[in-house]
């Protein structure tokens, strides 16, 4: 960081009084004459979260120099987006907790939170079509669909412990790294930045994204449930091959993989407490962790290439705290 000016304590602390006027956005957007559309939207919402993607979106536009009121509606446009796959989520999932509360399936039924989920997603692109710009229309479409297709990859994948960590990368760089990425680049494009600067955006948010996710992933062997607000053990659970249990079955000996290849294919969390020790044995949360730095150093360079400034700084300071996330 020696090039950048450093930021506060928090790197969400420059955008905070940025992600008021966010939040002002999504609640008068929210408005819907059908009330439970307006009761599970604002309950997924008040579920509260670091809200990474409109906080990078403001970051990026902050450090490249724009200023401009779109960046809140298109800030509020990619929450809304991520919301409306947590609904999906949590329903394909079959998940009863997020974020230390009753995920909005648990409460509302499925059919409630599926629907709702089309709302935010046809609401989201209702706003994004204000910002009259073809080029964020495009992004964010496209977006859109490589998530859904990154959905549909990680439900084929199911129960399948065979996954190979090129399979895993596949499936996150779609399923979560994508938003990341289009928030970034969003914010160059709102800049009127130069194609070079516009990749550099894009490869800091996938590189950061999908390192938020793996470290994600390492937290389901290795977190603590109150801190993360998930139960643990719901990937597996789910029949997730994460990249702790693809690193495990590969470095065990022959009766440790074939337990958590077991588990897997089973979606079993009836022996959570070997299929962790064997993760912690076999170092299989080292190698998650170390594809993790590998992305976040990725996300360093990247964001060396931006004008020196507090906010570049504090993207710099993003991928390095994002390695002690806890939540």
């Amino acid at each position: 960081m020696t090039a950048h000016t450093a930021p506060a304590a928090s790197p969400l602390l420059l955008v905070a009084s940025d992600m008021l006027e966010v939040d002002k956005v999504i609640s008068q957007r929210l408005t819907s004459s059908v009330p439970l559309v307006a009761q599970i939207s604002q309950y997924i919402i008040a579920a509260g979260g670091k809200r990474l993607r409109p906080a990078l979106l403001l970051m990026v536009c902050g450090a490249l120099g724009y200023g401009g009121t779109h960046r809140f509606s298109l800030a509020a446009v990619v929450e809304l987006i991520h919301t409306a796959t947590l609904l999906h989520d949590d329903v394909v999932d079959a998940s009863t907790l997020r974020r230390g509360r009753p995920t909005a399936n648990e409460t509302f039924g499925n059919p409630a939170s599926v629907l709702v989920g089309d709302f935010l997603h046809t609401r989201s692109f209702q706003m994004m079509v204000e910002a009259g710009s073809m080029r964020i229309m495009e992004i964010l479409s496209e977006a859109t669909n490589v998530i859904a297709e990154g959905e549909v990859l990680q439900l084929m994948n199911m129960h399948d412990a065979s996954l190979d960590e090129e399979g895993y990368l596949r499936v996150i760089r779609s399923k979560t790294a994508k938003l990341f990425e289009a928030s970034a680049r969003i914010g160059a494009v709102l800049a009127e930045s130069t194609p070079a600067t516009e990749q550099a955006c894009a490869t800091y948010g996938q590189a950061l994204g999908t390192a938020f996710q793996i470290i994600d992933d390492v937290l389901d062997y290795d977190g603590d449930a109150a801190e993360m607000g998930k139960n643990l053990g719901d990937d597996l659970r789910e029949g997730k091959s994460t990249l702790p249990l693809i690193a495990a079955i590969k470095r065990g000996t022959v009766q440790q993989a074939a337990t958590v290849r077991r588990a897997i294919e089973e979606g079993s969390t009836e022996q959570l407490a070997d299929i962790i020790a064997i993760v912690k044995d076999t170092g299989a949360l080292d190698v998650a962790r170390d594809a993790a730095i590998a992305e976040a150093r990725r996300a360093v360079s990247a964001a060396q290439l931006l004008p020196a400034n507090p906010y570049s700084g504090a993207l710099l300071e993003l991928a390095s705290q994002l390695l002690a996330r806890r939540m």
